[in-house]
């Protein structure tokens, strides 16, 4: 009698086991980078010898790989975004959710996604060198690299203009600490995000966001591209209008004043669910030694951790 429940035991396990895989995982590359670049591509591989039989997409703009590269720099970032959700729409393999990694940029970029969207839904969502709370200055660029350079010119000519916050990616997370007011009523994208305007603060986002299981925001100890590189922790440079109460808050960092995420009005007043998760224990924090986005092996302990759980399969 034994040996028979064993037989039968022996002969469903396949079946049972090709009942559940990985859950699956979504990619979205940084600045300068594009779908499938080499890069892309070998952290792909990597990622499938930690996570075999894991479904892996990687977030494209533009199917060629030129064209994908230059939309980091170049397009409008709300449809980007908008673009994004309805391709990850149409893979039948994302349709019950998908665990989000996002490398500089795209962890900002994936986290619209997750508040404005979120169908199919996010569960965990890790960003390297994110700039949640904007960049105060833009970064440099590699020596030769033309993209790159005349983006950086454009954007610190008229930041704030409407040609630049429709067509020039960087300028649309820029956030200058000393014209917040400015930043506030021409900025397109990251105020939107931030739910910072007062007069159309929307629920959704932070009722979706909320509903993440964990977001793991990482940071670059010696980034000098992300500026301030506590933005990967929702961190931000002080402003002077600031009480002195919650100054007393501060940190110093690199001759920088940082306003840490849980002095943030964002947090304080919920306005995206940042509290609400982390009060949860759903806000992760975590660091990477080294430059942006030098991860070296720094990656495989988060996607061991955070992605690749074994679910069952219920498309």
């Amino acid at each position: 009698m034994a040996l028979t429940i064993l037989l039968i035991f022996v002969l469903l396990l396949p079946i049972s086991l090709a009942n559940f895989s990985p859950r699956p995982l979504v990619l979205w590359h940084g600045l300068g980078d594009s779908y499938a670049s080499p890069g892309m591509l070998e952290f792909t591989s990597m990622i499938k010898n930690v996570h075999p039989n894991i479904f892996i997409h990687s977030v494209y703009i533009e199917e060629e790989l030129d064209k994908d590269r230059q939309a980091g720099f170049y397009g409008n970032v709300n449809r980007q975004i908008d673009l994004v959700a309805e391709q990850l729409a149409e893979i039948p393999e994302l349709r019950v959710g998908f665990d989000g990694v996002g490398f500089s940029q795209g962890g900002q970029f994936l986290r619209a996604y997750v508040e404005r969207y979120n169908s199919p839904p996010v569960h965990n969502l890790l960003t390297f060198g994110s700039q949640h709370m904007g960049i105060s200055d833009i970064p440099l660029c590699r020596p030769f690299d033309l993209i790159c350079q005349a983006a950086r010119r454009a954007t610190k000519q008229a930041v704030y203009s409407s040609w630049a916050q429709a067509n020039l990616v960087q300028a649309q997370y820029f956030r200058d600490p000393a014209n917040l007011e400015t930043y506030l009523t021409a900025s397109s994208f990251l105020p939107s995000i931030n739910n910072e305007d007062t007069l159309r603060r929307n629920g959704t986002y932070s009722k979706n966001l909320a509903s993440l299981n964990a977001l793991v925001l990482i940071m670059f100890t010696q980034d000098k591209t992300v500026v301030p590189k506590e933005s990967s922790w929702f961190g931000s440079e002080v402003v002077d209008d600031f009480s002195s109460e919650v100054q007393r808050g501060f940190r110093l960092t690199s001759s920088r004043s940082i306003v840490p995420m849980h002095l943030q009005p964002l947090y304080v007043e919920d306005w995206i669910g940042l509290r609400t998760l982390n009060e949860q224990g759903g806000v992760i924090f975590d660091i990477c030694e080294g430059e942006h986005m030098q991860i070296g092996d720094c990656w495989e302990a988060f996607v061991r951790n955070w992605t690749g759980e074994i679910v069952e399969n219920l498309r």
